[in-house]
């Protein structure tokens, strides 16, 4: 096994665990053996000690005076020649200390001993440089101290240069000890082979020379691999040191190390922040990795990583966090669980951010992934100048428009405005006004209307309970009969010069994307959209204040993109714009979580219901004038019967006094004098107050 170039720059702990699993492993081995060899030498020296005890003793023979025997010169000769065969074991223990115990003691005492003062070193270096990285981290981008930003960035420096050359040492050690360790257990075996063959020479002349070439030629043969392995790794070492000495700086720089914007896998180290109160929080770096459509992470020490967030159709977006620079927040499909990490360089937070989104459309499950994502990224960067024509550019993506009636609703597109078929052959300039401003973000709070959008009393800065449970005060909105909300993010919005068709819509939405592509703004503000039968509201989700509101009559066109479904968008139409005393409308573009039909289809049920409401209270408005008139006509006819009764009564009443008169003589006629001259003096005035009074 061994480390190649491509293999060092591309090297994670697990593999490095690996390596020192595989090191721990020898020395083990390595331990056994010697003490194995070292008792073979202990046995050797014991009988070669006995040996030169036998062989002194064999010698000392023609000394001895024994009683009853004599000289016997062969007797003598005899020993003295098996004296010199004793003598030989010697020189079979001198050959194996030197041959068998010295290169096993060497490797053991060198090599090994080497390994682990290099691992203390590299973790000493590794701590170092993640204490480094910590400072950096926390520099901050509000207040930056040159002379602060430039110890702390040479601090990086040289701790990340000595990781690096600490860790290129460490992992040629690991290297060289694969090597190293079939030296060390053929060494002392051909050592001691070698001194058994000394020993065992006599009589083996022929048999000996061809083993001892055997043997010589495999060690030599060794010897040369592991000297020319050793040359290519040195080599290796100082190209990785010259090619790397860029990228020992936290940030480098841009122009040098382009932003790879087609990936869908990526691995590095990010700090992550976890909450550890209700305002308090910290920072861990950890290493983090994409596999398929999961963001995992992997804790130093262990073996695996672990699921940190299912990014598919997940959200990405670039936050401000405790003063620190890079950081990006992922929000989970379903809204539920969101992260904020932090990127070390500008650059890693833009490949991070750009790598997440192409994984969370789902481009990794294509055959070709980056190429795809190439082409995904080519079409959002498209210029967005004019074309000759709209209908060359968007034949292909535009739908058969079919007519229905007002207030009808589809699936993904709505008006309250008829369709016009012929719309497939205006251009550009007819839908979106040259050189439009686009605007990014939400005017927050909601003391900025739209133009030409009334403000009611008291509503500014105020709470929005999106379910109509305002508690003492009763929402403009508790007697709408729809209620939904809806997770969106706003992408931006532009004046439009049509409102006619979705088409509208559908290049709203590409000149919007390639505007965002163009110059990197990947931050999205996020809000509840809540759909009544009144209004559309965008609601800050954390303080409930209402950002913007949309009187629904206004909303006069509506579509979701024709392949990415969670893109949809309206058009709102409004009074004043550019050119005052005009009506003016305005395209805003939303991304919602795959719900963008879904909300269509609300937004249509909304304006069904509001129409039906209308008619119903215009209904309602003419059935009470209806009543009104006819209250009125019985009144007059009311007035009429009693002027008729009063003029009876009246006549009756003259009728009785004429006769009166006629009967009574002269004190009637006193009588009916005075009262002709109190008629008389009262007038025609008199004469209707008496008829009111009667």
């Amino acid at each position: 096994m061994r480390l190649s170039w491509r293999l060092l720059m591309l090297c994670t702990r697990s593999l490095l665990g690996v390596f020192e699993e595989d090191a721990a492993a020898i020395s083990n081995y390595i331990n056994q053996l010697f003490q194995a060899m070292h008792r073979i030498y202990d046995a050797q020296n014991e009988l070669s000690a006995a040996t030169h005890l036998t062989s002194k003793l064999l010698k000392e023979y023609e000394k001895q005076r024994f009683p009853l025997g004599g000289d016997d010169e062969v007797m003598t000769s005899t020993l003295q020649q098996f004296a010199k065969l004793c003598s030989c074991h010697a020189v079979l223990s001198t050959q194996l200390a030197d041959a068998m115990m010295f290169p096993i003691t060497q490797f053991k005492e060198r090599d090994l001993k080497e390994i682990l003062t290099l691992k203390e070193v590299f973790q000493i270096a590794s701590n170092d440089h993640d204490a480094a990285i910590t400072r950096y981290s926390r520099l901050s981008k509000r207040r930056e101290n040159e002379k602060i930003k430039a110890e702390v960035t040479e601090d990086v420096y040289t701790s990340r240069k000595k990781q690096h050359q600490t860790m290129m040492h460490y992992f040629c050690a690991l290297n060289t000890l694969q090597y190293k360790k079939k030296i060390a257990m053929l060494e002392p075996l051909l050592g001691y082979m070698q001194a058994q063959i000394s020993f065992f020479k006599m009589g083996s002349e022929n048999l000996t020379e061809q083993l001892e070439e055997f043997l010589t030629n495999i060690g030599t043969s060794v010897q040369k691999e592991m000297e020319c392995e050793v040359e290519n790794m040195q080599q290796t070492i100082e190209d990785l040191e010259v090619a790397s000495d860029p990228l020992y700086l936290p940030d480098p720089d841009a122009t040098k190390f382009p932003v790879h914007r087609n990936l869908t896998r990526k691995a590095g180290y990010l700090n992550a922040r976890n909450k550890t109160g209700l305002v308090s929080s910290s920072w861990e770096r950890q290493f983090y990795f994409t596999q398929g459509g999961n963001l995992m992470s992997q804790a130093r020490g262990d073996v695996a990583g672990g699921l940190v967030m299912d990014i598919d159709n997940c959200s990405v977006m670039a936050v401000d966090c405790e003063d620190r620079r890079y950081c990006f927040q992922i929000t989970s499909f379903d809204g539920k669980k969101s992260s904020i990490l932090q990127a070390e360089s500008k650059k890693d937070y833009e490949e991070w951010i750009c790598t997440i989104n192409n994984i969370s459309k789902q481009i990794y499950l294509s055959e070709n992934p980056e190429e795809m994502a190439a082409r995904v990224n080519q079409s959002a960067l498209e210029a967005v100048t004019p074309s000759p024509s709209f209908q060359q550019r968007h034949e292909s993506m535009r739908p058969t428009v079919q007519p229905r009636p007002l207030a009808a609703r589809t699936s993904s597109t709505g008006s309250l405005g008829s369709e016009s078929a012929a719309l497939s052959a205006l251009s550009l300039d007819s839908l979106v006004a040259p050189d439009t401003p686009i605007q990014f973000d939400i005017i927050s709070p909601v003391s900025e209307d739209l133009p030409g959008q009334a403000k009611s009393a008291g509503q500014s800065g105020r709470r929005t309970n999106p379910f109509g449970e305002s508690g003492g005060s009763k929402s403009e909105t508790e007697d709408s009969i729809l209620h939904q909300l809806f997770i969106v993010r706003f992408l931006g919005s532009m004046e439009v010069k049509s409102d006619e068709s979705p088409d509208v819509v559908y290049e709203t939405m590409r000149q919007i994307l390639a505007a965002r592509a163009i110059h990197n703004i990947f931050r999205m503000t996020e809000s509840h959209l809540l759909v009544t039968c009144d209004c559309l509201k965008l609601i800050d989700p954390q303080t409930q204040v209402t950002r913007l509101r949309f009187p629904l009559p206004n909303v006069v066109l509506y579509a979701t993109h024709q392949e990415n479904k969670r893109l949809f968008g309206f058009v709102l139409r409004t009074s004043g714009g550019r050119v005052e005393s005009r009506e003016t409308s305005v395209c805003y573009i939303f991304e919602s979580n795959n719900e963008g039909e879904k909300i269509c289809d609300s937004v249509g049920l909304a304006k069904q219901i509001a129409f039906h409401a209308e008619l119903d209270r215009k209904a309602s408005e003419k059935q009470k004038e209806i009543d009104r008139v006819k209250e009125k006509q019985q009144k007059e006819l009311n007035k009429q019967k009693q002027i008729e009764k009063d003029l009876e009564e009246q006549s009756r009443l003259i009728a009785a006094s004429s006769r009166a008169n006629q009967s009574s003589g002269e004190g009637q006629f006193v009588v009916l004098s005075s009262s002709q001259s109190e008629d008389s003096d009262l007038g025609e005035d008199g004469k209707k107050k008496r008829e009111s009074e009667a």
